[in-house]
């Protein structure tokens, strides 16, 4: 979750003593007079690694370094971003940029497409995951930074950029004209009727358009019957606060506090209650939590449930109540400084402790968690109804349910295919039947699958040896033992590749067992 502000400075090194003399908790005429001491050691120390230092060195880059390690003396979420990161994340923010509409990732030193949105000029041309972009501009890409391929593909709207990529089962390259355009990143992917009656609904994080896109799918669900809504923040890492505030007041009735602030600098001290009219008070609602779910997404979870508006249901979720405001330094840099802790309504702080290196805090989501975990006294609180919450670390489900992994709890075995992209890498196995946007090759084509397919035994048994091919030994038992989470990811990530995300997880829903868990307690208690 951040919030947003603007800091101007004219020289680099200054800004960082300035902060540094804030952070201290110093008054900014002492700070101000600290800095210029501050000043000469930072450059004497700066100007002795240019002159001495055995190799080559930027100066910015040990600037950038300087900055990022003060800020990790401090909290786990304080952050500095350098130019190009600055510049993601206010497109993240903003929800659009200029370009092709992927993303990209360096893998075997080849430039390969990781991800791609829907109806983005790569989309529409044929471009999907897996695929390596072995040439820009007629320029070999081996080798290549990602940064530098971003360079070249990013551009002003309208014009076209000249791509050759390598495709598994075609034998030469395929040579494409891609013309930029402004790319919308959404952050409600998946807006769908379960049933008859019930929706359901998937925010994956909370950007500037979010309440907007959430406004849209709700007034479309409901013309399309919703009476009870699956609202699912699993993995959603959070966002805007402006926003987090605007998708609860969506839920709540006006006047209902959403979620307070404390700090020590002005105006950090702040109450957030519904503003606006709600149109959906009346329908009743789960909503589904993770291990991944965090800030924004506690701030929601937790107003619903400290409101008796919502039943919780899954994990105890990251437990980040950290408020981060940015600010952009000089040459596009920036960074994310953290001015206040935010408080459910019932007084519940959500953050959790961390350890000096952060290490364990860092690790959360890769641990099993304890259901049974102890409370202070202290920690106790109410909800509007009475019901028993707690602070220290995280939102807690109303009903517990295991499920990290798209609502499934593999086994290690089952988690290290996941992590290694099998289940990606086997979906390139197949194109879309009918999908005329990129020629037939001369050699092995995909196979054709239509929107309807069913994973087989035969498809089951090809994707086993696909990983036995990837060097990794077969734990039978465990696979057995995982084998409707298998089938799931692999019909997951070809609905992904060939026919979108909303289409991906209306599948995953069927078998999704924390989502057919939370379907089974709305009918006990809706």
């Amino acid at each position: 979750m951040r919030t947003y502000r603007s800091l101007s400075a004219a020289v680099f090194a200054i800004v960082f003593c300035a902060l540094l003399g804030g952070f201290y908790g110093r008054s900014a005429l002492v700070a101000q007079d600290q800095i210029p001491e501050q000043y000469k050691v930072f450059t004497a120390a700066l100007s002795a690694v240019e002159a001495n230092w055995v190799g080559e060195v930027e100066s910015d880059r040990l600037v950038y370094g300087a900055i990022s390690g003060m800020l990790q003396t401090l909290d786990p979420h304080s952050s500095f971003m350098d130019p190009r990161s600055y510049a993601q994340m206010r497109e993240r923010q903003e929800g659009r940029y200029y370009g092709l509409g992927i993303s990209i990732q360096v893998i075997d030193g080849g430039i390969t497409v990781a991800a791609l949105f829907e109806g983005s000029p790569a989309y529409q041309k044929g471009l999907r995951r897996g695929d390596v972009i072995a040439k820009i501009e007629g320029e070999d890409t081996k080798g290549w930074t990602s940064d530098q391929a971003v360079k070249k593909l990013r551009g002003a709207r309208g014009t076209p950029v000249g791509i050759s990529i390598r495709r598994v089962g075609y034998e030469k390259l395929i040579d494409l004209q891609v013309v930029r355009d402004e790319i919308h990143i959404p952050t409600v992917p998946s807006a769908f009727m379960l049933d008859g009656t019930t929706a359901y609904v998937h925010v994956q994080d909370f950007g500037e358009n979010t309440d907007s896109e959430l406004g849209k799918a709700l007034k479309d669900l409901k013309g399309k019957g919703m009476r009870r809504l699956i609202f699912d923040l699993r993995g959603n890492p959070g966002g805007a606060l402006d926003q987090a505030i605007r998708v609860a007041n969506r839920f709540l009735p006006k006047g209902d506090l959403i979620v307070y602030t404390r700090g020590r600098v002005p105006n950090s001290d702040q109450d957030y209650r519904a503003t606006e009219q709600s149109d959906y008070l009346d329908v009743p609602m789960i909503t589904l939590v993770n291990r991944n779910s965090a800030s924004a997404s506690e701030i929601v979870s937790g107003a619903l449930q400290d409101h008796d508006r919502s039943l919780i249901v899954g994990e105890t979720t990251f437990g980040k109540a950290l408020v981060q405001s940015v600010y952009r330094v000089s040459q596009g840099a920036g960074v994310a400084v953290t001015t206040a802790r935010y408080y459910t309504p019932s007084g519940r702080l959500i953050q959790r402790a961390w350890d000096g290196t952060f290490d364990e805090y860092l690790t959360y989501t890769l641990r099993e968690q304890d259901p049974n975990k102890a409370h202070k006294t202290d920690d106790l609180k109410f909800t509007d109804g009475g019901r028993k919450v707690y602070s220290g670390g995280g939102v807690e489900p109303d009903r517990r349910f295991d499920g990290p992994v798209n609502g499934f709890s593999p086994n290690r075995f089952s988690r290290t295919l996941y992590a290694r992209n099998l289940f990606d890498a086997y979906a390139q196995k197949f194109t879309r039947k009918g999908d005329t946007r990129i020629a037939a090759s001369t050699t092995t084509m995909p196979r054709e699958l239509a929107a309807d397919f069913q994973v087989t035994d035969a498809m089951v048994a090809e994707f086993r040896d696909l990983v036995q091919t990837s060097k990794i030994k077969i734990d039978e038992a465990a696979w057995q033992q995982d084998l409707p989470f298998i089938r799931a990811m692999v019909r997951y990530e070809i609905d992904l590749d060939l026919f979108g995300v909303e289409a991906a997880r209306k599948n995953v829903s069927k078998a999704d067992p924390q989502l057919q868990f939370a379907l089974a307690t709305r009918a006990r208690h809706c």
